[in-house]
């Protein structure tokens, strides 16, 4: 099988193109390439979550200096990079934070397995690897951040209070075993769990919906995993807007609703 080049996979990911009739099957029927562009927009969302993140200090030379490190040791190969994993140029050793930081940064990161890059006949573009690189740092290297400035720090972060939640159930033709629950958070994020949904050949979105007048909008889209935490916009009215939605949508550059819902509840708090 004929794999997907994956820049075009990039750029689906991101909702930068539209997918064509050949695309559109071939995702309908290749889980690899489904799996690649749930793991870009993994990456993506992950980015887009810390835009709140933005009066934090930036991060120390070394942070991106590891970063770096790691991704010149992916581009080179397996073996090189197990030798550069524990070395950061200008540096003797790595510390434990940085090693837990680096690892942190090779999880999120999805890299292709060497029969799959010969497959599609060549490796990441430079400016591609730079893009999704550039989105996994974004979302983990805050977080090493404040590990490494604050590493003393015995204060726990408090949870934020939760100030409206919904069971989510499955809605229309979705099947009965889909579930899910969402809550809204005192610091502008609503927090959605999600279980059993099933396989489409797009993606997830999540929308609020005035259920009087049935306008509605996207607050963003749902990864590979269960659990998505989603930044609101400021002011938004849940007392107009109660109504959570979780539907399927193509990569058909089409920001309306698809009108395919697969789980629905009503916020109450």
């Amino acid at each position: 099988m004929q794999h997907l080049d994956h820049d075009r996979l990039v750029f689906l990911a991101l909702g930068e193109s539209e997918a064509d009739d050949r695309e559109s099957t071939h995702l309908g029927t290749c889980a690899l390439c489904r799996a690649e562009v749930a793991s870009l927009q993994q990456v993506a969302g992950l980015g887009t979550e810390t835009q709140g993140l933005a009066d934090l200090p930036d991060p120390p030379e070394h942070v991106w200096q590891g970063i770096e490190a790691q991704v010149r040791a992916a581009e080179a190969g397996p073996l090189l990079t197990e030798t550069r994993r524990h070395r950061v140029p200008g540096q003797a050793d790595i510390t434990t934070a940085e090693q837990a930081f680096g690892a942190a940064a090779e999880s999120t990161v999805t890299r292709l397995d060497p029969a799959r890059r010969s497959r599609r006949g060549r490796g990441w573009s430079g400016w591609v690897a730079t893009a999704v690189t550039a989105a996994a740092a974004a979302a983990v290297g805050v977080v090493g951040t404040v590990s490494v400035l604050r590493p003393d720090d015995p204060t726990p972060t408090p949870t934020p209070a939760v100030v409206a939640s919904a069971p989510l159930a499955a809605y229309g033709a979705t099947p009965p075993t889909a579930k899910g629950d969402a809550r809204v958070l005192k610091n502008g994020q609503l927090h959605l769990h999600v279980a059993n949904l099933p396989s489409v050949t797009g993606y997830y979105e999540v929308w609020l919906i005035n259920p009087t007048t049935m306008e509605m909008f996207s607050v963003g889209t749902l990864g590979g995993g269960s659990d998505a935490l989603l930044p609101l916009p400021p002011n938004v009215d849940l007392k107009s807007y109660s109504v959570v939605d979780v539907s399927a949508e193509r990569y058909d550059n089409n920001t309306r609703h698809s009108g395919d819902s697969l789980l629905r509840g009503s916020l109450t708090g």
